[in-house]
């Protein structure tokens, strides 16, 4: 008799003298519930892992959010505020050239020029700018359209007349410029 079936024997022997009060099989299921168990375990590994990576995400949405609204948040007042620019620009052009040599008016002139100008540097520090139409190429995201003009001189589509400025606020349109567009006359 060999070594392994000498301790085949001595399994069977045991088994036959304490009965059925040991399961000797039910190791198999220890095994298959810890397999059970493993399994369980690094499935709540991979939950943690997309758990906090979505916290994450969260975050830097929030924290991207928090820095647009901060950047943008004064957009609505800074609307109301072109119309002002609008006026002072239309009050210094509504001044013919003979009365601004006048000096009774020269200071009148002179300050509406500077609060236009603070008005200009204003929207400067706040990353307000006019955005250029005079002879650029209509750009739907920049200009609108207003009138179409008969010019042979310019190339069709291209801004010939700008009737209100337009402005962006850093890479946003704040307000479209109003042009008018050349077309073969």
């Amino acid at each position: 008799m060999n070594d392994e079936q000498k301790t085949e024997n001595e399994a069977i022997d045991i088994r036959e003298s304490v009965g059925d009060s040991i399961d000797f099989d039910a190791q198999e299921p220890d095994q298959e519930r810890l397999v059970q168990l493993e399994k369980e375990l690094a499935d709540a590994k991979q939950q943690t892992l997309y758990a906090q990576a979505e916290t994450q995400n969260v975050r830097r949405r929030l924290e991207a959010e928090k820095q647009q609204t901060s950047a943008y948040a004064v957009t609505n007042f800074a609307r109301d505020m072109l119309s002002v620019k609008d006026n002072l620009d239309r009050a210094l052009a509504s001044f013919p050239e003979d009365l601004r040599s006048d000096d009774r008016l020269k200071s009148l002139i002179t300050g509406i020029e500077a609060t236009g100008r603070e008005l200009g540097n204003v929207f400067q520090r706040h990353g307000i700018v006019r955005i250029e139409a005079m002879g650029q190429p209509l750009d739907p995201n920049r200009h609108q359209a207003m009138v179409e003009i008969p010019n042979d001189e310019a190339e069709p589509g291209t801004v010939v007349q700008e009737m209100q400025a337009g402005y962006m606020i850093k890479d946003r349109l704040l307000r479209p410029a109003l042009v008018g567009v050349a077309r073969k006359g």
